[in-house]
């Protein structure tokens, strides 16, 4: 390992020790190693895979901070892999000089508004273990293309940009997992006009990425509203997500484009505990995701939001809200609209005591102007105002649901409300709650049969 205080590094936090730095990236054997101290960088050390060959960042054991004192990434890592991961793509000039940059065991702390850690492109293989990046703008930022990204074991927190930025990259096999993402205003991680496949976030803490003055915040944050753009393949599991309200924030905020394909779906939500945003999940012309597992609550406008989506399924959540709270905590429900072929089965959907969302909420349960919607096997608790609402719905089903209030002030207007147009609608076998007499209001021209309910 090549140590930079051989090559003139002083470590004192106040020397510019950016050239000490190159000269070792120049003369050394490729390892970059970080001793104990603070090591002042003015500008970026830019990291030429296909000039200098295999290269490695490493600190000692977290003793070692590099503070960056100038704009942009403190390291650029830049490889020229231009295609797939399979073994047959690789240029063999690539495999055995580029592959496996690693950075690990170090910090990074910024000292100018533009600073940021780390820079990617082009590689294969790149590696992040052990670091931590703080008061930076971008944590770590991958960009243009790359392949085979692991982020496992690091703290990326309190930064004014993004924690983890894949921006406008072409990007497959990327697992973040085992970390600390917090406090990053730009949102923990953010996919942005790129083209990923195969992205897995796993047994991470992902808290308050939000921004009080921005339109929008999330914790997780895919974007694929560019036309070529396509996010598919992907997997958010056994992660805590947690904020407090923000105007427009989520703690997963997943939107497409307006296309036959959508362009962002094929994932996975699963396992995670969501919590304390206006919106827990909130999906945007997205097509095959699956929420399974998770427990969700407290959320200022809904726990789940869908708008513009097909083939959605939420199976075996409970959305919920932490009692300790009481008419201090924030509300539940979810609410789809112009949506399709979507299945619920199997939840436990109970409101919180406080009386109203943001929004001009109509029920705890909403469809507006949905088809093929089948929900079944599911306890709907308190519902304020309304159970479930729906409203210029087709094709639908609800089937072996319990719907009833059991609080002492009694809030729930109606366990079932069926507004506008609709044909092909089936209201069976459910368990309903009586208000005022009556247990299922149906509009005129909704198309609705009601079968086998049990009114208590």
């Amino acid at each position: 390992m090549s140590d930079v205080r051989d090559f003139g590094a002083r470590a004192d936090g106040t020397t510019d020790d950016t050239d000490a730095v190159l000269r070792t990236l120049e003369e050394g054997d490729g390892v970059l190693s970080f001793p104990r101290g603070d090591y002042l960088l003015t500008r970026s050390v830019e990291i030429d895979l296909h000039r200098f060959g295999r290269v490695g960042i490493e600190g000692a054991v977290g003793t070692a901070k590099i503070v960056m004192g100038g704009p942009g990434p403190a390291f650029h890592i830049q490889g020229t892999h231009g295609r797939s991961a399979d073994p047959r793509h690789f240029d063999p000039e690539v495999w055995a000089g580029e592959r496996l940059p690693i950075a690990s065991n170090l910090e990074i702390e910024g000292r100018h508004p533009e600073a940021d850690g780390f820079l990617v492109e082009g590689t294969m293989q790149s590696t992040f273990e052990g670091v931590l990046l703080r008061r930076l703008r971008d944590g770590i930022r991958i960009h243009d293309r790359a392949r085979n990204v692991l982020v496992s074991h690091c703290h990326i927190y309190d930064n004014s940009g993004r924690g983890i930025a894949l921006d406008h990259v072409n990007l497959h096999q990327v697992i973040v997992s085992g970390s600390h993402i917090s406090y990053c205003k730009g949102g923990g991680i953010k996919v942005e006009g790129s083209q990923i496949r195969n992205l897995q976030v796993t047994g991470n803490d992902i808290e308050y990425n939000y921004d009080e003055n921005a339109v929008r915040s999330a914790d997780v944050w895919i974007d694929s509203r560019d036309q070529a753009a396509t996010v598919r393949e992907g997997t958010i599991a056994s992660n805590t997500m947690q904020a407090i309200q923000s105007p427009g924030g989520a703690n997963v905020f997943m939107v497409g484009h307006d296309s036959t394909n959508n362009k962002a779906g094929q994932f996975t939500i699963s396992d995670n505990l969501i919590g304390t945003q206006e919106n827990n999940v909130h999906l945007v012309n997205c097509r095959g995701v699956v929420l399974n597992g998770n427990v969700v609550y407290g959320a200022r406008d809904r726990n789940v939001v869908v708008q513009g989506s097909k083939n959605i399924i939420l199976n075996g959540n409970s959305f919920d809200h932490n009692p300790d709270y009481n008419k201090g905590e924030l509300c539940t429900g979810f609410r789809f609209e112009d949506s399709e072929d979507c299945t619920f089965s199997a939840m436990n959907i109970q409101d919180a005591e406080t009386e109203v969302s943001t929004g001009e909420r109509k029920a705890i349960v909403e469809f507006h102007r949905c088809r093929r919607m089948n929900l079944s096997g599911c306890q709907i608790l308190n519902g304020s105002p309304v159970g479930i609402h729906l409203e210029d719905v087709s094709d639908s089903i609800i089937a072996g649901c319990t719907v009833l209030e059991d609080r002492e002030e009694k809030a729930m207007r109606a366990p079932i409300v069926w507004t506008g147009t609709g044909t092909g609608n089936l209201v069976a076998n459910n368990r309903l709650g009586k208000v005022d007499g009556e247990s299922v209001r149906v509009g005129e021209n909704v198309g609705v049969v009601l079968s086998s309910n049990v009114v208590l």
